[in-house]
């Protein structure tokens, strides 16, 4: 059921998963640039203890495993995304970003091969490469948020216009029931309006010069 729990406990989880992300991207870029990291004084005991229990794992067998791993966690964090709805976004406007990021994160590690210094190099490479992973994480959060849209649909039509109404004749002693149309999904309906207690709740709105009439 789509309750506001549900909701929560799905954007912690996407939350998560998308951090446990970056925690592999850090830990890929401390491993493949070691050297630079031990010219900026930022290497640590602990990290390195944990660099290597996850290592132990086979994630930095090769160097695009851990990358394609993180990439992978980003992936799944896109299906928790739930933003705003905006008619004018389209799949192309989507797409460039995604794909510029893609393009940026599968080859910045040409940039290892350049002829520089470790810290230069390494500096440049985390650095376009977290520019990819940011254009990943915006494209393929305008693709999710629009093929959510499609595939769910709208029941307030594409143009806002209206909704399903009550259809039934719902009848009491005191009952007042208008008979009404709507107009949904290109088809004029036939609706009531029941007001079932008259002497509790009411309103009656008008402009100004209006009359009730029969």
């Amino acid at each position: 059921m789509n309750t506001g729990e549900n909701a929560e406990a799905l954007r912690k989880i996407t939350d998560l998963v998308r951090k446990s992300s970056l925690v592999i991207l850090g830990l890929h870029f401390y491993f493949y640039c070691y050297k630079a990291f031990i010219s900026w004084g930022l290497t640590y005991k602990i990290t390195e203890q944990i660099l290597a229990g996850v290592a132990a794992t086979g994630l930095f067998r090769h160097f695009f495993i851990s990358k394609t791993f993180s990439l992978g966690l980003l992936v799944v964090s896109l299906v928790g995304i739930k933003g705003k709805k905006n008619e004018k976004l389209t799949i192309p406007a989507a797409l460039r970003p995604l794909l510029t990021g893609l393009l940026i994160f599968g080859l910045s590690h040409l940039l290892l091969r350049l002829d520089a210094a470790a810290v230069i190099l390494a500096g440049l490479y985390m650095t376009v490469t977290c520019i990819g992973f940011l254009l990943i994480l915006h494209g393929g959060t305008l693709l999710t948020r629009i093929l959510k849209d499609r595939l769910q649909g709208d029941i307030f039509n594409k143009l806002q216009e209206t909704f399903p109404q009550e259809e039934r004749l719902l009848q009491n002693e005191y009952s007042i029931n208008l008979p009404a149309k709507y107009n949904f999904k290109g088809k004029i309906h036939n609706s009531y309006i029941n007001i079932i207690n008259p002497f509790r709740g009411s309103l009656l709105c008008g402009t100004p010069g209006s009359r009730w009439g029969k």
